[in-house]
């Protein structure tokens, strides 16, 4: 006897959990309908990220890396699931190791003793921005929006993003493999919907420490630097990574455009 197929509905993953949009909003990719979030949604994500971020940020940082790692190891298995190229896929997967790896090493390389000329000892501790906005570039789908959130999330920070609005479906089918990695709740939040629509919602949430744009033109990265300057955000932007030579190439320049410096004093011999 012949069946009708279930057809798949993706959903928006806020909170650690798969959502519809609150406006009910739907857009069709290939077979497939695919959610337009709304600037509710991204309210909605940025709370639950800035619930999340203290617990994240308290946990080790061989934890994290744990986890990061966890996510690679579900990515490759999902592998044949998704409808990037097979290149891109493994591209993304080693970027999530490389990153993973970073972790523990974050504390020696960013931070330090200072030298003073002073009866004074005086230290630097790297600490996470807080919650960090994303919006992905339209190309490559998954491995422009994977080499922006591992080293937000490696740094100890709590993720929006905003997908790629051409080809969502990496993005949603990422959160589908987020689910099942040991990410906790609310440390990733995706968005599918239009980067018009989304992009000025998040870039003006009070609540974002930091944003990274991938791949926008002059125009809306000067409508971007307007909205976060009224919240002395942190921005950032970045031509989409292609490779994983590009994700990692400039490891360090990501980590410190998402991270803090504590500097303490202490006297000497007092």
């Amino acid at each position: 006897m012949s069946r009708l197929a279930v057809r798949k509905t993706y959903k928006l993953f806020v909170g650690g959990a798969f959502v519809r949009s609150e406006s009910g909003r739907y857009d069709r990719a290939g077979d497939f309908n695919v959610p337009r979030g709304s600037r509710k949604d991204v309210r909605d994500a940025v709370k639950a990220a800035r619930a999340a971020a203290a617990p994240w940020a308290a946990r080790t940082s061989y934890n994290r890396g744990q986890i990061l790692y966890r996510a690679a190891e579900a990515l490759e298995s999902r592998a044949p699931d998704f409808a990037v190229e097979r290149p891109e896929i493994d591209a993304a997967i080693d970027v999530l190791v490389h990153y993973a790896g970073w972790t523990d090493k974050l504390q020696p390389v960013l931070g330090g003793i200072n030298p003073v000329a002073a009866p004074f000892l005086s230290f630097s501790l790297p600490e996470p921005t807080g919650v960090v906005g994303v919006i992905a570039p339209n190309e490559p789908p998954l491995l422009g929006l994977i080499a922006e959130l591992a080293p937000a999330l490696a740094a100890g920070n709590t993720a929006v993003a905003v997908l790629s609005e051409r080809d969502p479906l990496s993005g949603l089918d990422l959160a589908e493999v987020l689910g099942v990695a040991d990410v906790p709740g609310g440390v990733v939040n995706l968005l599918s919907g239009r980067h018009a629509e989304l992009a000025p919602a998040l870039a003006g949430h009070r609540d974002l420490n930091a944003i990274v744009t991938v791949g926008a033109g002059p125009d809306a990265q000067a409508a971007i630097d307007r909205l976060a300057a009224e919240s002395v955000t942190r921005v950032r932007h970045a031509a989409p990574a292609r490779s994983y030579e590009d994700a990692v190439g400039d490891a360090l320049t990501r980590l410190e455009a998402v991270t803090e410096l504590k500097t303490a004093w202490h006297p000497v011999g007092a």
